[in-house]
């Protein structure tokens, strides 16, 4: 099959990209150990440049529509999508072209909810700087209040109780940052290999 060396060689080096790179700190909307990637390039997967959508009948474009639907469902392993693969190509061919078509869709489809995971995760960042620095405020309003003459402890035990909320919501928060960042990358390897599926049915 053509380009199967070529994207073999690309894949095993577009998978470490995706974990090898310590986070940038200087970006406060990344707070992941994974290098921030914006946006994905189709040609990284797909040897051959984009074309136009193949002419097809309209059983074709149904059996494709089928087909990017179910290769976009990620609860569904991209292992058990071969025999619908293969189902696709014994009823409509192993044209490039559109094996093409179907990866191009795909890829719009995940790429765009992978555009839509890295968006959230920098607003996730945003929202526990915004809760780190309020934490940080009750703390020295509190300092304040305990050096003073005449301490208001209603007020004490109000900030003391906020900081323990605070503190409770920001901890459960960071738990989750190493799955809410493998999300981009689990959406990168399902992409790669899906190319790898259907370009090894491609003639």
């Amino acid at each position: 099959m053509r380009g199967t060396t070529v994207m073999t060689a690309i894949g095993g080096l577009f998978l470490t990209a995706a974990t090898a790179f310590a986070a940038d700190f200087s970006d406060p909307t990344w707070p992941c150990i994974q290098r921030k990637v914006d946006r994905l390039s189709v040609g990284l997967m797909w040897p051959d440049p984009p074309a136009a959508a193949p002419d097809m009948s309209d059983d074709t474009a149904a059996a494709v529509d089928d087909l990017v639907a179910r290769l976009s469902l990620r609860r569904i392993p991209v292992e058990d999508l071969a025999p619908r693969v293969e189902a696709f190509t014994e009823a409509h061919g192993t044209d490039r072209a559109l094996l093409g078509h179907v990866f191009a869709e795909v890829f719009d489809r995940l790429a765009r909810t992978r555009s839509e995971v890295v968006a959230g995760i920098e607003d996730y960042s945003l929202e526990q700087i915004a809760l780190s620095e309020r934490i940080d405020a009750a703390r020295g309003e509190m300092d304040t209040q305990m050096a003073g003459d005449e301490p208001d402890f209603d007020r004490v035990d109000a900030l003391e109780e906020q900081i323990d909320w605070d503190q409770r919501i920001y901890t459960d928060r960071q738990r989750s940052l190493t799955y809410v960042c493998e999300t981009p990358v689990l959406l990168e390897k399902r992409l790669y290999s899906i190319a790898q599926m259907l370009e090894g049915a491609a003639d």
